[in-house]
This record gives C-alpha cells, sequence and structure tokens, in this order.
C-alpha cells in the first residue's frame, strides 16, 4: 500500500498506523500526533507547509485560549466560591449535596476542562466526608473481607488487600467525573472533542448552510445534557443511596447520614468563609469571562445582525474574542492599590514591586496542556489528507452499501460505536477517526452530514466505565480508590441513559435546531458531483 503511487492508498496506510497507534498508545498520543508532518510530504499528499498550518486553526487557537480563560478563573478561585456557593443554596443533606456537586460540576465544566473541575471538586468532596465520619455520620471506606488462604491463616488478597470506599463515597466522587465529562458536552469550547469534530466538519465542507458556532451548538446540546445529569444523578442515587429502595442498607445509612446535613453545612461554611470577601481580582475576571461569552453569542447570531456583522471587513471567528480576553487578563491588574501611592505619595510607602496582573505567564506555561495542540492538529491534518488524497471518495464509494439500513438504525450503530470505540481509547483520538470516515459515509448515502457527524462527535465524550477511559474517570479513581469493578458496574447506568437520550434528541430537538437535518442539502449534493466528477477523471487518467 506504502510503493503504490497511488495517493489514497498512501494516505490510508497513514490512516491506518495512526488509528492503531492513538488506540493503543505504542507511541505517546501526541507523538502519534506528529506523523503527518513526516509522513505527508514524502507521500507527495500534502507540503509541509501545508500540514504545519492544520496544527494551528483558527479552532486551535479559540481551544488554547479557552483554557488560558479557564486557568484565570482557577488563579482567582473564582470557580471555587461560585461552587461553594451554590451548594450553599441547594443544602447539604446527602441527597442535596449529591445534586449540588453534579449540577456545579456540569455547568462548571461547560466553561474549563473537565480534568480540572473535577480537580476542584475532590477536595470539596473529601472534607465533607471527613467531617461527617469523625461525627459518626457516614463511613467513607468498607474493610475488605478476608479469605482463608491454605493453614487458616487469614489474609487479604489482590484488590482486597486495602480498604475500599464505601457506597456514598463512591457515589460522591462518580457524580462528579460522570458530570464532568457531561457538561463538556454543553459548549464548543467544553471540551477538545467538540473542537475537534467542529472543526473537522468545517474544513470538509465549507460551503455548509448549517454551521456550529457557538449559540447553536449549544442551543443543541444543552438540553439533552441537562436530562444526561439529571438522570445519572437518579441512576447514582438509586444504585449507591438506596433511592426507591427505602428498605435497603443504603437508603438506612443515608437516613442516618441526614442527620449530618448540619455538619456538611458548616464544612461548606468554613471553605466558604477561607475565600474571604470577593476581591477586585475576581470582580475583573468574572466580567472578562462574561464579555467572552457574550461576544460568543453575538458575533455573528444569524437571527440579527453581529458585531462581526457590522465589521465585514474580513472574517472574523470566535478566536478573536478570545485571544481579545485573553490579552486583556495580562493588561489588567490584580488590584488598584497603586492608586493610593499615586494620590497620596507622602503617607504610603514605595511599592516593592510591580502590581501583578491578572494571570502571569508561568502559571500559563506550567498548567497549559500543549500537547493538545498536536493531537488536535494530527487530526485536523490527516481529515485534510484523506480529502486530498482522494482517499475521502474511496471511503464514500465503498460505503454506499449502507444506504439500504434504515436512518435511525444507522444513526443508533454510529452512537453505539464511538461510545464503545471511546471508552478504550482518547476521547479525541476516536473523534479524529470516525469523523472523517462519517462525513464520507454521510455523502455516499445521501444523508447530511450533521446528522451523523454532530451525535458522534457527543457520543465520543461519553465514557464512564473504566479509569483510563477519560481524565475525570482516572482522577477520582486515584483520589477514592474505587476499584475498576466499581466503576465498571456504576457506569452502565450512565451509559444506557446517554446512549438513548442521544437518540431520541437527534431524532426529535435536533430537527428543531437544524431543520434541514432530515433532508439532504444542494451544498452536499454539489459536494456529490465534484467528487464523482474527480473519480471519473482518475479513472480516465
Amino acid at each position: 500500500m506504502l510503493l503504490n503511487n497511488i495517493p489514497a492508498y498512501r494516505c490510508m496506510y497513514l490512516l491506518i498506523i495512526m488509528s492503531v497507534y492513538w488506540v493503543t498508545e505504542a507511541l505517546p498520543l501526541y507523538v502519534t500526533s506528529m506523523l503527518p508532518v513526516v509522513a505527508f510530504p514524502i507521500m507527495g499528499i500534502l507540503s509541509s507547509e501545508m500540514v504545519c498550518q492544520l496544527f494551528f486553526k483558527d479552532t486551535m487557537v479559540m481551544f488554547m485560549g479557552g483554557i488560558m480563560v479557564a486557568l484565570v478563573i482557577e488563579h482567582c478561585n473564582l470557580h471555587k466560591r461560585l461552587a461553594l456557593r451554590v451548594i450553599q443554596i441547594v443544602g447539604c443533606g446527602p441527597r442535596r449535596l449529591h445534586f449540588g456537586l453534579m449540577f456545579v460540576t456540569m455547568f462548571l465544566s461547560m466553561w474549563i476542562s473537565n480534568a480540572a473541575c473535577t480537580a476542584m471538586m475532590c477536595p470539596i468532596i473529601q472534607a465533607v466526608l471527613e467531617e461527617l465520619q469523625a461525627q459518626g455520620l457516614c463511613k467513607m471506606t468498607t474493610e475488605p473481607e478476608y479469605k482463608i488462604v491454605g493453614g487458616g491463616n487469614n489474609k487479604k488478597t489482590g484488590e482486597d488487600s486495602s480498604p475500599s470506599p464505601s457506597k456514598i463515597t463512591i457515589c460522591y466522587y462518580l457524580g462528579v467525573a460522570y458530570a464532568s465529562s457531561l457538561g463538556g458536552c454543553g459548549t464548543v469550547i467544553g471540551t477538545a472533542t467538540n473542537l475537534a469534530f467542529k472543526s473537522l466538519y468545517e474544513s470538509r465542507f465549507p460551503t455548509s448552510t448549517e454551521t456550529l458556532d457557538f449559540p447553536t451548538f449549544m442551543f443543541y446540546s444543552v438540553p439533552s445534557m441537562l436530562v444526561y445529569t439529571a438522570l445519572t444523578f437518579f441512576w447514582l442515587q438509586y444504585h449507591f443511596m438506596g433511592l426507591f429502595r427505602p428498605k435497603s442498607k443504603e437508603a438506612e445509612e443515608v437516613k442516618l447520614g441526614q442527620q449530618g446535613a448540619g455538619v456538611a453545612k458548616k464544612v461548606i461554611d468554613q471553605r466558604y468563609k477561607e475565600l474571604g470577601p470577593m476581591s477586585i481580582h475576581e470582580y475583573q475576571v468574572m466580567a472578562l469571562f462574561i464579555i467572552m461569552v457574550t461576544l460568543y453569542f453575538t458575533r455573528s447570531p444569524g437571527i440579527f445582525v453581529g458585531w462581526a456583522d457590522i465589521l465585514n471587513a474580513v472574517k472574523i471567528k470566535n478566536s478573536m474574542p478570545t485571544i481579545f480576553v485573553v490579552v486583556m487578563c495580562f493588561i489588567l491588574p490584580a488590584n488598584y492599590a497603586f492608586l493610593r501611592y499615586c494620590c497620596n505619595r507622602k503617607n504610603l510607602p514605595l511599592p516593592t514591586g510591580p502590581t501583578p496582573s491578572l494571570i502571569n505567564w508561568k502559571i500559563i506555561q506550567s498548567k497549559v496542556p500543549w500537547g493538545l495542540i498536536f493531537l488536535l492538529g494530527g487530526g485536523f491534518a490527516l481529515s485534510e489528507g484523506t480529502k486530498r488524497s482522494g482517499m475521502s471518495d474511496l471511503i464514500g464509494q465503498s460505503l454506499k452499501g449502507l444506504k439500504v439500513l434504515p436512518l435511525p438504525v444507522l444513526l443508533l450503530v454510529v452512537i453505539l460505536i464511538a461510545v464503545f470505540l471511546t471508552a478504550f481509547s482518547s476521547n479525541v483520538a476516536i473523534a479524529s477517526i470516525m469523523v472523517p470516515v462519517l462525513m464520507e459515509m454521510a455523502l455516499a448515502i445521501e444523508v447530511h452530514p450533521l446528522y451523523l457527524v454532530l451525535p458522534a462527535g457527543l457520543a465520543c465524550s461519553m465514557a464512564f466505565h473504566l479509569p483510563v477511559s477519560t481524565p475525570p474517570n482516572a482522577l477520582v479513581a486515584g483520589y477514592a480508590n474505587i476499584r475498576t469493578k466499581d466503576m465498571a458496574a456504576a457506569g452502565v447506568g450512565p451509559t444506557i441513559i446517554t446512549i438513548t437520550v442521544l437518540f431520541i434528541f437527534c431524532q426529535t430537538w435536533g430537527t428543531l435546531v437544524y431543520p434541514s437535518l432530515t433532508t439532504f442539502p444542494e451544498w452536499a449534493q454539489m459536494e456529490v458531483k465534484n467528487i464523482t466528477a474527480a473519480l471519473v477523471a482518475n479513472a480516465n487518467v
């Protein structure tokens, strides 16, 4: 295949190699993602300059800028203040506390990274549970059962060699991890997977009249996200806390825990008090965040003339407001104490140094996951290579046989495959593999590409069974010592819930947001004509 003179087969070879490496992690994910920089120029598919440009597209700049804004929010503890305040309002009974933790995490995860949300909530859960345990109102761990090993000696073996977290502990931690993954589905910047399939779609279909802009994506995703999270909350309550099972052992423990609502509230209040009054630093960060989201929504909304339409000298995308806010975070001071010195120099000592800005570059440099540039960029390069080499045309022709399947059945199969694959590998990597194939398949069977691409992209974020599936799972598994078998069993409910809800919403709500979703639009018909013409031209060569 590599020595074949047909570029499409060479590109297919690289796709297979990268897919295997991404799934098995024989090489680090980020190193595998660099292979197009080496392979495409040698294979004669894309020039070095073209490949490298794909690693820093508008979508990439928006993503990295979004991470930087999230770090600014974390740096001033605004996210922690919001989380604690909402929990105070919701209440601190076992079920209310669990509800509050999940929905706060879900909301924050819409704007900052899933891993950061989970890492922030874990110490809060730990403090509450430790205080409840100290008051004798709950148990954080359960002692392992002893096994009789030859000779009559009692020994602990395997996973049972250390105390296991109690069901209440597992419920709180898994609730936060799952809510973080689900919350990331709500906005374009919620997770790298969303930006990956957004960029892949827009690059492949630049003439598409249906866009994945910020407000439309939220309008499509947020309702289903709320349903996922609510049903997952009820599942975890049923599975671990005896909801709807009043005579169960778990329900009895929760009744005992109701007495600890005051203790939990005391811990939450103390944590909130430690933050002190809201600072000018936090006010400025909150204002900048609101400005950024407002600029996203009003850039070019379609229902009215946006600010980008007024400034229509060139096309403006969401990377511009994102980086504007990032730059402002370095310009604005964290406090205005210097003004007192300027107004009354004689009575105040000289400042010891410059006033710090809202964030500094050392924090950005150390905490931004720079490897994601290569992971996302590798997917973008691979997608462009499949298009330029003609491989996408071959894939489309080979998948025409799927046209006999009813569309709902095909959609369900696509969602199931995405959910299965993402349980074992990086969400972004799976999206980078699946989305280009699905786009060509949609053209081949004459279905609107978004009908398959959008659900598949969202399904790539729905990993609940294994610690390796996604960073939030790994964080809570390590923090609370949750066994893999416990996580696998608990993940059955959210998996069934998300598959079912996503499938139903795509058939109903999705057609309201994108009315043409069930048709084959004119711009897609033109794409098919271009593909057919290209195949005929290649056959005549």
